[in-house]
């Protein structure tokens, strides 16, 4: 039996291979890359605003829930790459609101829908630890 409940680099990598192609790889990208990066709950990711996000600093401020500590986090070049295509598929949909993650709808992504693309990429890629989508968030 399989204890692990994280994901190992490798594994990391298939689920970003994973979403190449879908429907929304640009969201999903940089969705998955902050989650699994940052340690993101649903509620936390789906729960972003636009301010939280500062390419020019290169911060990610993170508001923790469940009595977590809020605080800074340095982003990557990846993630500064996928967080900048993001923002410019977001800028065309013209979504009112600060939401940075948003539904095809035009709303603000709900944590259902972020359970269920990390459900389906993790099984797209195979992975061992994703019968929870939970599980998919810290290496």
């Amino acid at each position: 039996m399989n204890d692990r409940k994280h994901l190992s680099g490798r594994e990391f990598e298939r689920l970003l291979e994973a979403v190449r192609g879908s429907r929304n790889e640009i969201r999903d990208r940089c969705l998955i890359l902050l989650v699994f990066r940052h340690g993101l709950r649903d509620s936390e990711a789906c729960g972003l605003d636009l301010e939280q996000v500062d390419v020019e600093s290169r911060i990610l401020h993170v508001a923790r829930l469940k009595g977590g500590l809020s605080t800074t986090h340095p982003l990557r070049g990846d993630e500064i790459r996928a967080i900048k295509a993001w923002l410019v598929e977001r800028s065309r949909m013209k979504a009112p609101g600060r939401s940075f993650f948003l539904s095809e709808r035009r709303k603000p992504l709900h944590r259902s829908t972020d359970n269920l693309l990390l459900r389906k990429y993790g099984e797209k890629a195979r992975l061992p630890v994703a019968d929870q989508p939970h599980m998919l968030r810290h290496a």
